[in-house]
């Protein structure tokens, strides 16, 4: 019989976009309960150990975390299994480094190196628009934030830009034809281009028609689709292949 919740993650279980070499042990990092789901988070410890190799083993990266010098979205973690994900950002104060976590073309978590400026804000996905007690209007955005009073005009679908220090909504985007996006989800997951129209069926899941700068379409779900810019400007920083399958 069960015995209750499972702790272990082993290796060949873990999400391919960890990109986890299958001989390299028998276990994963399992990820905790936090702002992501599990198949669409990056724990922590993968982050120092694997991607920017600043520590060679599990009891490096414990160390370097208790120093209290790693944050992630302005605030301090010492979680090693912490799990981050997209649009997250990741600093390191004794480096003055800062990343901002994304996917390249192919599907695969990568850090994309962001100036201090940058890292002060991150854009949000918004999920929910619901009303609580005594009819208070709040969204919840894909990483788990509940932001009350929002701007009437924010819907379901839309990005906001939210500012990680003053803990406020700056400016916002609308999910319209013509709004720059980058796929989040599906075959095409970390394709980046530009919303072509909208197909509305009944009873079945939106699709949404988007092309990508070599003049390329595709479709994909619409909860897959996460707005990032309006027409061709980008409200971030975008990797070099901005998006491009090779």
């Amino acid at each position: 019989m069960a015995r209750g919740i499972k702790k272990h993650l082993k290796r060949l279980k873990a999400p391919k976009r960890w990109m986890l070499n299958k001989m390299g042990g028998i276990w994963a990092p399992n990820p905790k309960s936090g702002p992501h789901r599990k198949n669409e988070s990056f724990p922590l410890i993968l982050i120092l150990r694997n991607k920017l190799k600043n520590a060679l083993n599990n009891r490096e990266v414990t160390q370097i975390l208790k120093q209290r010098v790693i944050k992630v979205d302005g605030k301090i973690r010492i979680e090693k299994n912490y799990p981050t994900g997209i649009m997250d950002i990741i600093s390191i104060e004794k480096t003055n480094e800062n990343f901002r976590i994304l996917y390249d073309p192919v599907g695969r978590f990568i850090l994309h190196r962001v100036e201090k400026k940058e890292s002060l804000f991150k854009l949000c996905k918004v999920i929910k628009l619901l009303r609580g007690k005594k009819g208070i209007p709040f969204i919840v955005t894909h990483d788990g934030r509940t932001i009350r009073y929002p701007d009437p005009s924010i819907k379901i679908d839309d990005s906001i830009l939210f500012n990680l220090s003053e803990k406020k909504i700056i400016d916002f985007i609308k999910f319209n034809i013509g709004a720059l996006c980058l796929v989040i989800g599906g075959r095409n997951i970390g394709r980046i281009g530009i919303i072509l129209y909208r197909e509305h069926h009944k009873g079945v899941v939106e699709i949404v028609r988007i092309k990508d700068a070599e003049g390329l379409e595709f479709a994909t779900k619409i909860s897959n689709v996460f707005v990032i810019g309006k027409g061709k400007r980008s409200f971030i920083s975008l990797p070099k292949n901005k998006g491009l399958k090779k």
